[in-house]
């Protein structure tokens, strides 16, 4: 296997920053959440420059066309040298209305109020000097 012209997927989703550890992408790979070029695509199957790869991270489905190959993990702002965005507009909608619904107000769950929320709980209740 030529180094220059093929590599193995896991090495690849892990190096253009997919997952955060080449377990995870080969994990990945096994439970069928990553497709090369419209088949299911096992870790160690040969990626070559102009493959497309689709990967299922909920709530969207990522396409990729690969660029690029390197053995090691690049940089987010190198990423673009080795893939390029192929996501449909539709599949980015997606991810942006999930966002969006997420309950996300910073509230914490009813319980017991932290010392921040006692002192004001008391300045609002006290009736002060009288």
């Amino acid at each position: 296997m030529n180094e220059a012209e093929e590599m193995r997927m896991d090495k690849w989703l892990f190096a253009v920053r997919l997952f955060k550890t080449r377990s995870q992408a080969t994990e990945a790979c096994r439970t069928g959440k990553v497709h090369l070029n419209d088949s299911l695509a096992k870790a160690a199957k040969p990626l070559r420059v102009g493959d497309t790869v689709s990967v299922r991270q909920s709530p969207i489905t990522l396409t990729l066309k690969v660029v690029g190959l390197t053995e090691r993990r690049v940089g987010a702002k190198l990423v673009a040298d080795f893939s390029e965005d192929k996501t449909p507009p539709a599949e980015l909608e997606k991810l942006r209305l999930a966002k969006h619904n997420t309950d996300d107000s910073g509230h914490k769950k009813p319980g017991r109020p932290s010392k921040r929320d006692r002192r004001l709980i008391h300045r609002f209740t006290d009736p002060g000097p009288a």
